[in-house]
């Protein structure tokens, strides 16, 4: 990356302002330590400290969550919502329940948003939120109470033309329904677009679900046409088996590629024959059990408990699950293996010494604030029908989603060029996230 003795003193004290936010501090350095030649080319940017005002959030909200469990006994969680960045539209970004929540991972969603949303086109800021509450394991009662609670004090924070939060890992379809039940009787209004990710009987999109990781497999492909080569008959592992894992699988078998693993924070399947998603999906969104069960139905697959899905030989790898799961060993071992392709469906999934393997080496690496763009994407796209009181159709839905994945591609791909470095995807996507931020920050003022 380019060194500059400006963006080591931001990031210096970005660090000192921030302690112990560890996954925060990481953010941030991936996207600065690009900025060198923007500041080179954009004086005013330095002058008018855009960069440590973008790191500064407008707003940061933690509240208790108090609620009452199957048993009769009190629990008390603790909430979030970090909103930001608004220049260029209502704060916009998903809302994760899981116990490894807490600020600095919040913080580092957040700013991670505020480019990803950036780099879409579309007119959405960038903000974060959840809890460290834990869904797995409560009943559907518990996780409605839970639900409530929460959104009886996020309520007051959110509009359609304010914040505008959505799912993540831990919120799903059902998740979304009783937040969106609590945001309705506290407000006595029916104001769909102030969440998305809702079903498309009461005011969802189609494709919302699918979106991350149809969006990823998209980027992916158009990575490799613009080396001559596509994602069909590619092999390919794709790590989690949540929403952006089953529909990145899907949309990959789809296009004609050969899907071979995937996982879950307890262990790998690896199927020779192809993954079966029927299987994955009725395991994971039906029963809601580990992908262990798989085997059950497939006596060929293998299960290697605690396995890591990255020694499994590919040529595309996706990593769909959690923030840094893919470290420097296993990025070794994918090159090593014959890799050619990485897009992140999850975010910040590489550790930066992976990413810097996987840059040097000249591969198609596709970070996560291009690569995943799709589901925030199409939480735009759900945000216009709202407004419209309109609903369209699976595959106009799915055919506008294309569309600004290739956009997203193009712009990422000629700001690498412009730049002076060609193929190199995440200079492309964070100066191009960066740019349009600070050119909206410089015109509305000091604010």
């Amino acid at each position: 990356m380019h060194a500059d003795p400006r963006i080591a003193k931001i990031y210096e004290q970005v660090v000192r302002r921030n302690a112990g936010e560890i996954e925060f501090h990481q953010a941030v350095k991936e996207v600065i330590d690009c900025l060198g030649p923007v500041l080179k080319k954009h004086p005013q940017y330095a002058d008018q400290k855009v960069i440590e005002r973008i790191c500064e959030p407008e707003r940061q909200i933690i509240f208790r969550v108090p609620w009452v469990d199957d048993r009769g006994e009190v629990q008390i969680n603790r909430g979030f919502r970090v909103q930001f960045s608004s220049v260029l539209g209502p704060y916009k970004g998903g809302l994760r329940f899981h116990p490894s929540v807490y600020l600095g991972i919040i913080k580092f969603l957040g700013f991670e948003q505020i480019f990803k949303n950036a780099v879409t086109g579309m007119p959405i800021g960038g903000g974060k939120g959840g809890s460290d509450f834990d869904p797995k394991g409560r009943s559907d009662a518990e996780v409605m109470r839970f639900c409530q609670s929460f959104m009886t004090e996020m309520h007051r924070h959110l509009g359609e033309y304010t914040d505008v939060p959505a799912g993540d890992i831990g919120v799903g379809a059902r998740e979304i329904g009783f937040l969106f039940g609590q945001y309705k009787r506290m407000t006595n209004r029916y104001e769909s677009g102030v969440i998305t990710g809702k079903s498309p009987q009461w005011g969802g999109a189609l494709v919302r679900r699918e979106a991350t990781g149809y969006g990823c497999v998209f980027f992916v492909d158009e990575m490799l046409k613009a080396r001559g080569k596509s994602v069909e008959g590619m092999k390919c592992v794709v790590s989690g088996s949540g929403n952006v894992a089953i529909y990145a699988i899907e949309k990959l078998e789809q296009l004609g590629a050969h899907v071979v693993a995937c996982s879950d924070s307890n262990g790998v399947i690896h199927d020779p024959q192809g993954i079966r998603l029927d299987t994955v999906k009725r395991l994971k969104e039906v029963e809601r059990r580990r992908i262990r069960d798989y085997t059950e139905a497939h006596r060929e697959a293998r299960y290697i408990e605690g396995g890591c899905i990255w020694d499994i030989p590919c040529q595309v790898a996706l990593p769909c699950a959690t923030e840094n799961e893919l470290d420097e060993r296993a990025a070794r071992t994918l090159l090593a293996n014959g890799c050619i392709a990485v897009g992140e469906g999850a975010n910040m999934p590489s550790t930066p010494g992976a990413v810097k393997l996987f840059v040097d080496s000249g591969i198609a690496y596709g970070p996560g604030k291009a690569a995943n763009g799709g589901g925030v994407s199409t939480s735009a796209l759900e945000m216009q029908q709202n407004a419209s009181r309109d609903a369209w159709t699976f595959e106009f839905s799915e055919q506008r989603l294309h569309e600004i994945m290739r956009n997203i591609h193009r712009n990422c791909y000629e700001t690498a060029e412009a730049y002076g470095s060609p193929g190199n995807y995440v200079i492309g996507a964070n100066i191009a996230g960066f740019k349009r931020v600070a050119e909206a920050m410089l015109a509305f003022g000091v604010i």
